[in-house]
């Protein structure tokens, strides 16, 4: 189950509800919201492509697939019907503030759910042998609809098979598999249930707002609030992350600082069965929607909320405590820049020291543009004291960094050049603007690299493009970044509807394309990404991941390059010399391998696609998998046995501070999680899987792509004192 914080997460949508609508709520009336963000997309939009008959077949494909994103409970005659009725009028009807049809084909939708739930019933009663030659698909995004009810009962029986085999394979298994599969399809018949009028106009316009680009969407009311808190780092509520389990909110964790924290009242696992306001009555929550239980929760600052809690420790639900929280500003310190300083002895006895910074994002308090939170306030922050701390050359690391603020981009490159365009933005008129840091000189002039993959994007990739145009840092990582070129800007509806009659986020917002940035060096990173100077071997650099893997992006092209001074920020970057020298020590270096074979097969399986039925099969495959974590893991401890480096700890919190924390050696890396986890679960999405294993921030110092990245910046600091050549 997928966790929901009151802290940052986005509302997380379910699959269904049910076919007879409750009254509209008070608030925005739906038709309009529909009508303007119809509006909005034909007139705002980049492309100013039209709700035409084309774009209405467009919109009708990414809904359905939104609804049944696996493919499995419409069947290609499903499709056809529908197709044969909306698929060339739904731009209109959104155009009328007409979401009729929305409701009409969520409704074959549900009657498709519970007749497959019945059915699935059924089959779990059975026997079997897990003998057979058959294979299930691993992503069934990638497969056709089913042709007709006779196919998707094929699907179907293998599915189940496939899915009582996994629990077969569960160490930890609790329940028999029959009983723990279907409790899944309990919960999915309860969210079908659940789902209310508003979840699905906003499941529907969202769908309508996809269908342009992958990066325009339709935020809702709590949808905006989670991305106003994402982008500030702070929330006005309890400070706990909550998720759902058996019907009620479970408490995940509880954030540093934050009133369920500090009150020393609650405790990972409870579980909350009741809200209250003040004095109100309680309202209970019991089977009640996440985002409903986080939206009754988070409140404004000073006020009161009580909430009954069964503890965690508690085996009858029927004991509950109160507890009465004062709600509070909480600092999302986790997402915050972050710093470290390693020290490294050198062969002639010296300490070499290196500094660090993790982005987890571009972050920007909108509201307090000149006081609130801001990623290059920190960062300048951070650079002071590493300088203080005389480092002889500095990663920036945005590894998973998915972007954020265009402003704090370009201020973010300003404090590591002597002024100058940054960045170019063209919008849909074909008009360019060239947008510049005008700060003066940049704070740190030293060696550098900046640290990517396939999951950083937009404003990563603006920072990234132009610290390489400038031949100012050196670009490391995957063989690419995402491929974000576009620009969104986030309109509150309620500003475009006058009669609103209530506060401008009752409506929600959409965020709209309405630009594409592009390199100072004229190339956009649309699509292509920024390749890197130096490529390491990733488990996330495949086809999975980044902008061409998404539905409708927008295409490639280049503008005309602006003129830099290239001259009075370039720095020797010897190019050629290190891709030589990392290659000779990846190519000797067992963990590398070990990536290197991870990533053969899970190109493999992507490629193949199909996972087999068979128990004997897939237990070979699981001891061959097994035999591989065990080697990684070997590797991996004899590389952490190996490091020489030290590791200080550098927070925003650690500024001022005369010592800074040695930082302890985290020996339970992600990589020895994974060895565990897939010999529980050996059928996990590849995909999905290497985002779990891949070198993201936070690793222990024995993660290979990070000793590499400091040994390239080793060399980077030795030819840089003599230096040979000139140039990247």
């Amino acid at each position: 189950m997928k966790n929901i914080s009151i802290a940052a997460a986005a509302v997380l949508f379910g699959v269904t509800f049910d076919l007879v609508f409750a009254d509209e709520k008070p608030g925005a009336d739906p038709h309009q919201v529909a009508i303007t963000v119809g509006r909005l997309l034909e007139q705002g939009h980049y492309s100013r492509q039209k709700l035409d008959p084309e774009m209405s077949k467009r919109i009708l494909a990414t809904y359905l697939e939104n609804l049944d994103y696996n493919k499995l409970f419409f069947t290609q005659q499903d499709v056809d019907q529908i197709t044969q009725k909306y698929g060339t009028t739904l731009g209109d009807s959104i155009l009328l503030g007409d979401l009729q049809p929305a409701k009409e084909i969520y409704s074959v939708f549900r009657v498709r759910v519970e007749d497959r739930i019945a059915k699935i019933r059924q089959l779990l009663k059975k026997d079997y042998s897990f003998k057979s030659s058959r294979t299930v698909a691993l992503d069934r995004r990638k497969e056709p609809w089913p042709a007709n009810d006779a196919e998707a009962d094929s699907l179907w029986r293998d599915r189940i098979e496939g899915e009582l085999l996994q629990e077969k394979f569960n160490k930890f298994a609790i329940d028999p598999g029959a009983k723990v599969v279907g409790r899944r399809y309990d919960q999915l018949i309860k969210s079908v249930v659940e789902r209310d009028e508003e979840d699905l106009n906003q499941l529907f316009l969202n769908s309508v707002a996809q269908s342009y680009d992958p990066h325009s969407e339709y935020l809702g009311r709590s949808d905006l609030e989670s991305f106003e808190i994402n982008m500030r780092l702070s929330l006005t509520g309890i400070g706990a992350e909550l998720r759902s389990e058996d019907g009620y909110a479970k408490v995940q964790r509880l954030l540093p600082g934050g009133p369920a924290q500090m009150s020393g009242k609650m405790s990972v696992g409870d579980r909350i069965a009741a809200v209250a306001q003040s004095r109100d009555p309680f309202v209970d929550t019991v089977d009640m929607k996440l985002d409903k239980v986080v939206e009754m929760i988070r409140g404004k600052k000073g006020t009161v909320v009580r909430l009954q809690i069964i503890p965690a420790n508690s085996t009858d639900p029927s004991k509950r405590r109160v507890v009465e929280l004062v709600r509070d500003n909480v600092k999302l310190t986790e997402q915050e820049a972050k710093a470290e300083i390693i020290e490294k002895d050198m062969p002639d006895g010296t300490i070499q020291k290196l500094g660090w910074i993790t982005l987890p994002s571009f972050y920007q308090d909108m509201e307090k543009s000149k006081t609130g939170k801001s990623t290059s306030r920190d960062v300048v922050a951070l650079l002071k004291r590493l300088q203080q701390e005389q480092i002889q050359g500095l990663v920036i690391d945005l590894r998973k960094d998915g972007g954020g603020s265009l402003d704090e981009a370009i201020k973010m490159v300003g404090l590591f050049i002597n002024q100058g365009p940054v960045v170019q933005v063209k919008d849909a008129n074909g008009d360019i603007d060239v947008l510049k840091d005008r700060e003066g000189s940049a704070l740190y002039t030293g060696p550098m690299i900046v640290l990517v993959n396939k999951l950083s994007a937009s404003a990563s990739e603006i920072f990234a493009a132009a610290l390489q145009d400038y031949g100012r840092a050196l670009i490391v990582g995957d063989s690419s970044t995402f491929g974000k070129g576009t620009v969104q800007t986030m309109l509150e509806l309620g500003r475009f509807m006058p009669m609103l009659g209530s506060s401008s986020n009752e409506a929600g917002a959409l965020k709209l394309t309405v630009q594409k940035f592009y390199r100072v060096a004229g190339g956009s990173t649309q699509l292509r990404g920024v390749i890197s100077d130096v490529k390491l071997p990733s488990l996330t650099d495949n086809s999975e991941f980044g902008e061409a893997a998404l539905q409708h992006p927008l295409p490639y092209d280049e503008v005309e390059p602006a003129p830099i001074d290239v001259a009075a920020n370039h720095k020797p970057l010897f190019v050629d010399e290190l891709r030589q020298r990392s290659a000779n020590r990846v190519n000797q270096d067992p963990q590398f391998q070990d990536l290197v074979d991870d990533t053969r097969k899970i190109n493999e399986r992507l490629k193949n696609n199909r996972l087999s039925l068979n128990e004997a099969l897939r237990r070979d495959e699981m001891a061959s998998e097994t035999k591989q974590r065990e080697k990684e893991e070997a590797d991996r401890k004899k590389a952490e046995a190996e490091d020489r480096t030290r590791t200080y700890e550098l927070g925003l919190g650690d500024i001022d501070k005369p010592q800074l924390k040695l930082a302890e050696r985290k020996t339970d890396t992600a990589a020895s999680k994974s060895a565990k986890a897939k010999s529980v679960r050996p059928s996990d999405n590849p995909a999905e899987a290497a985002l779990d294993e891949d070198d993201s921030p936070g690793l222990s110092d024995s993660d290979p792509v990070r000793r590499e990245t400091l040994s390239i910046l080793g060399d980077l600091i030795d030819l840089a004192k003599s230096p040979r050549t000139v140039g990247r």
